[in-house]
């Protein structure tokens, strides 16, 4: 399946709206990646796709990015350093749950945009908005064709 089949480009500009408006509410930043495949553990591989894309960068620590692997039917949602130090353990596992949910239904853009709005909502509270914040990563889905993952060590 093809990025355009899971997520057309009419979605993709959904889902960065629904970033657009989420980030309104919080200084956090939400990013999505998808990829059809990921052959070793799926939070690995999203740790390396979040280097790869520097989300590390932000001035606040405070991004977090949804790695969707759609035809290896795996997802994982990964916070920065900042995040991780001041939510608790499971912060996230409400969101993994009700994405699954969609994803199962064949909506995924319906999950992202509605998880994406949870997020931002919860990210608020610890990272509320400020008049001057800037966007500080694109807002726009990111893909790859999945073999970054050809040279994953699977033995790890």
């Amino acid at each position: 399946m093809a990025l355009a089949d899971f997520i057309p480009s009419e979605g993709q500009r959904r889902i960065a709206a629904a970033i657009t408006e989420a980030e309104r509410h919080t200084t956090g930043e939400i990013c999505v990646h998808v990829t059809p495949r990921c052959r070793g553990d799926v939070m690995k591989r999203a740790v390396k796709t979040f280097n790869r894309l520097h989300l590390y960068t932000t001035k606040r620590r405070n991004a977090v990015l949804i790695f969707v692997a759609y035809d290896d039917r795996k997802l994982a949602i990964l916070g920065d350093t900042g995040i991780n130090e001041v939510v608790p353990e499971g912060f996230w596992d409400s969101e993994v749950e009700e994405l699954t949910r969609f994803l199962k239904a064949g909506r995924p853009v319906d999950g992202l945009c509605t998880i994406i709005a949870h997020m931002g909502e919860r990210l608020s509270h610890y990272f509320p908005g400020e008049r001057d914040d800037e966007n500080e990563l694109s807002n726009e889905v990111t893909f790859d064709d999945g073999d970054d993952d050809e040279h994953d060590d699977h033995n790890d």
